[in-house]
C-alpha cells in the first residue's frame, strides 16, 4: 500500500470555468428568438414593455441592496436582467408602464431579496411578480392584442381573448371544438406565434430553439421540460380521445399560452427547482398535473404559472426525499 498520505479539502471537488454570471448570459441568448418575434407581431409595444421591466429590475435591485440592505450590488451577474426579461415575456404589450414597475418590484423586492437574494429564493421572481399583477389588476392583465386581418402585424387599439380564453369561453357557453376552431390561431400560427398573448409566450418554434440551445449548453436539463410537456400531453390527450367535441387536443394546449415558455425558462430556474433527476420529474409531473387541472377545470383558461409557483414550495420536500446516495455509503442488498 502506498505511504502517499490521503488529502482530505473541503468541497467544491470540481472546479470548472462556468460561473453562475456565463449560465445567466447563457439563458438570456436563448431568450433572444422569442424576443425577436416579440417584437415583429407586437411592434413598439414589446419593446417597451421589456424595456421598462428589465430597467425596473436592475434599478430596484441596485437601491434596495445599496441603501436598503448595505450589501453587495450583484446587478451585474444576471439575474435581476432575466427577471426582468421574462417578467416581461409574461406580460401584454399594452400594459401601463406604471404597473409593470410595480412588478419588478415585487419580483426583486419582494420574491428575491427579501428571502437573501440569487440563490435563496424560493419562489421564482418573475412569476411572482407576473401573478401579483394578475391578481391585482386582471382587466388589464388580460386584455391581450389580437391580430389584424392580414395576420402578419398585432394591433395594440384590438384587443380579445388568447386562444386559451377563447376555448373556455365557447365550451362554458355550449360550444364545440369543431365551432371553437374557426375562432382561434391555425396551428402553423400557434407554432411561428402570429397569435395574441403575453409578448414571450406565442412563438412555439422561437421557445423551442431557445429551449434547445439551453440544453445543448448543458444549463438546464431535459428532464423539467420534457417530462412537462409530456405530462400536459398525455393528460389533455386523455380527455379530447373521450371527447374531442369537449376538450382541445393536446397539440393546442402545449402550442398555446405559456406551457412552452415554463417550461423550459421558468420550470427550469436553477434555484427553486430540484436538485436530483428524480427530483426534477417529480416536480415536472406535479407542474403540469396543475397545470390541465386548472386550464380545465378552474376559473382561469391558463394555469401554469400558478402550478410553478406551487410546486415551488414543494422544492425542499423533494429534494430532501430524493437525496443522492453519499459517496461511500452502503447499498443494502436483499439477502435470498
Amino acid at each position: 500500500m502506498s505511504n502517499q498520505p490521503i488529502v482530505i479539502s473541503a468541497s467544491p471537488h470540481v472546479h470548472s470555468d462556468r460561473t453562475s454570471k456565463k449560465l445567466m448570459y447563457d439563458v438570456v441568448i436563448a431568450l433572444i428568438p422569442a424576443f425577436l418575434v416579440s417584437i415583429y407581431v407586437f411592434g413598439i409595444g414589446a419593446l417597451i414593455v421589456t424595456s421598462v421591466a428589465v430597467a425596473s429590475c436592475l434599478l430596484f435591485e441596485y437601491l434596495i441592496q445599496k441603501y436598503l440592505l448595505k450589501t453587495e450590488i450583484t446587478i451585474g451577474d444576471g439575474s435581476a436582467l432575466i427577471t426582468g426579461i421574462l417578467l416581461a415575456f409574461n406580460l401584454p404589450s399594452g400594459l401601463p408602464i406604471w404597473m409593470i414597475i410595480v412588478g419588478s418590484l415585487v419580483a426583486i423586492g419582494i420574491a428575491k431579496l427579501s428571502f437573501g437574494g440569487l440563490g435563496f429564493n424560493i419562489f421564482n421572481p418573475a412569476l411572482v411578480g407576473r401573478v401579483f399583477l394578475l391578481v391585482s389588476f386582471p382587466v388589464q392583465m388580460t386584455m391581450w392584442p389580437t391580430a389584424v386581418e392580414n395576420n402578419t402585424t398585432i394591433s395594440d387599439a384590438v384587443t380579445g381573448a388568447t386562444p386559451l380564453g377563447i376555448i373556455k369561453e365557447g365550451l362554458m357557453f355550449g360550444d364545440t371544438m369543431t365551432v371553437i376552431s374557426s375562432k382561434i390561431p391555425s396551428t402553423i400560427d400557434l407554432f411561428l406565434g402570429i397569435t395574441g398573448g403575453s409578448i414571450g409566450e406565442m412563438s412555439a418554434i422561437a421557445l423551442i430553439i431557445g429551449g434547445l440551445y439551453l440544453i445543448i449548453r448543458k444549463v438546464i436539463s431535459w428532464h423539467i421540460p420534457v417530462t412537462l410537456l409530456l405530462t400536459m400531453g398525455v393528460m389533455t390527450g386523455i380527455f379530447w380521445l373521450i371527447n374531442p367535441e369537449q376538450n382541445a387536443s393536446p397539440l393546442i394546449h402545449i402550442l398555446s399560452g405559456g406551457a412552452l415558455l415554463g417550461a423550459f425558462f421558468m420550470a427550469t430556474d436553477l434555484v427553486t427547482s430540484p436538485m436530483t433527476r428524480k427530483g426534477m420529474v417529480i416536480f415536472a409531473i406535479g407542474v403540469g398535473v396543475i397545470t390541465v387541472v386548472i386550464r380545465m377545470f378552474g376559473a382561469y383558461p391558463e394555469g401554469i404559472s400558478f402550478a410553478i409557483l406551487i410546486m415551488n414550495a414543494f422544492v425542499p420536500l423533494i429534494n430532501s426525499s430524493f437525496k443522492p446516495r453519499r459517496f461511500g455509503s452502503k447499498i443494502k442488498s436483499k439477502i435470498v
